[in-house]
């Protein structure tokens, strides 16, 4: 059994892995010791690995050392089935590279756009077995939060359907931020499709819902993708 632990900026996935196949996945808002020892005693763990894009992690390394025979805390020096042509690797989100690697094991022959919309979107490049890097964009919650707090009279908006043209502030606010991050995705998409005509474009994230239904392009979605990618580093290093 395999244990795929990504620690992100809102949240903590938690994934389970026997013999390839994701059995069960848990998400917590914060990173508790004690849940995440009851998971492991209720389905065992003979290998961990831990990803994280804080650096809240001390304690918990140590927990999970004690209570599993093989321990990755991934980060730059780990092994993986990629190359890697980022060059600043140690500056790398972890959670990034886990998703590129993640989808070049469902698609190992094809180039990839690989995007996740969470907190911040990312947009990556992949091709014949290289990681060439990619983009960080603000996310969905980001950008209407930036809008409200960095103003005195913008109002706090989410989500929702509305036409293209707002009537409404509320409205404006919705449809700018909405079309302004769905052109955004077409731009990226376009791009590589033009060059890489049988490219596919994975999508993950917590956001990756609100995208495929409003986006036109042909979007693979992944939800669980960076654990999957955990895990392929676990069997890599096997």
């Amino acid at each position: 059994m395999n244990l795929a632990i990504d620690q992100g900026n809102s949240s903590t996935k938690i994934g389970f892995f026997d013999k390839g196949k994701l059995i069960a996945t848990y998400k917590l808002v914060f990173l508790d010791k004690k849940v995440i020892t009851e998971l492991i005693n209720r389905h065992g763990a003979d290998n961990v690995i831990f990803s994280s894009v804080t650096n809240q992690t001390g304690e918990f390394e140590e927990l999970i050392q004690n209570i599993s025979g093989s321990f990755i805390f991934f980060d730059h020096h780990t092994p993986i089935p990629v190359k890697n042509g980022y060059k600043t690797p140690e500056t790398l989100g972890k959670d990034r590279l886990a998703a590129v690697i993640g989808a070049a094991a469902i698609y190992p022959d094809s180039p990839l756009l690989v995007i996740d919309a969470g907190t911040a979107i990312t947009f990556d490049l992949y091709n014949d077995h290289v990681y060439y890097g990619g983009n960080i964009s603000p996310g969905l919650k980001m950008r209407f939060a930036a809008l409200h707090q960095q103003t005195s009279r913008l109002p706090a908006t989410t989500t929702g359907n509305t036409p293209f043209w707002g009537t409404t502030t509320e409205e404006a606010i919705r449809s700018g931020v909405q079309n302004s991050l769905l052109m955004e995705f077409e731009g990226y998409i376009n791009k590589v499709i033009k060059q890489y005509p049988d490219a596919k474009v994975i999508l993950t994230g917590g956001d990756a819902d609100f995208f495929v239904s409003y986006t036109k392009s042909i979007i693979f979605a992944q939800p669980n993708l960076v654990l999957s990618g955990l895990n392929r580093i676990i069997e890599y290093n096997a």
